[in-house]
């Protein structure tokens, strides 16, 4: 049975997991209008699995008979006022999302909750690809980004990504 303290977690990771897709978004934003479509590209799919994570932690909440609160979505708050901004904006907010997994696993650890631990081993995992793939992007903007042929590049790579749905099975 999931305690009262994961149960609340849980409800809340749905929100920040939405709070995530509405900042991509904006990152998406950010790209598109700077021309950048394959970077837009990058971030909107971005989004797209931060809504279906969220999805996954509502499903698990119904599965295991517990209500779901849905919150209000904070608007996206970073300043964007650089490319590099946006990909750091990026890499910190993965390194959030990660200590917030961390303290759900930990709560479910601590009262033995091993369903609910199973269940978070994949975003474990996940957040692990997640912060490496932010890191590539920041090296790669570090090494190419500077260079209007090397930024055409990246932003040809990042706009052949395409979107695939979370292989979580609950």
């Amino acid at each position: 049975m999931v305690s009262a303290k994961v149960h609340q977690l849980l409800n809340q990771q749905i929100n920040k997991e939405f709070y995530s897709a509405y900042l991509y978004l904006d990152f998406s934003n950010y790209f598109k209008a700077r021309g950048l479509d394959g970077f837009a590209n990058w971030y909107l799919i971005q989004a797209q699995e931060e809504r279906d994570h969220a999805m996954l932690f509502y499903t698990y909440l119904q599965n295991e008979n517990m209500p779901v609160t849905l919150d209000a979505i904070a608007k996206p708050d970073k300043v964007l006022n650089s490319d590099m901004t946006v990909l750091q904006a990026g890499l910190e907010h993965e390194q959030y999302v990660t200590q917030l997994i961390n303290d759900i696993y930990t709560a479910a650890y601590e009262v033995k909750d091993f369903r609910t631990m199973q269940f978070l081993d994949w975003f474990v995992k996940e957040q692990g690809e997640e912060e490496t793939n932010a890191n590539d992007l920041i090296s790669k903007m570090e090494l190419f980004g500077s260079d209007p042929k090397g930024l055409y590049m990246l932003n040809q790579e990042l706009g052949a990504r395409v979107y695939s749905a979370p292989s979580l099975v609950l």
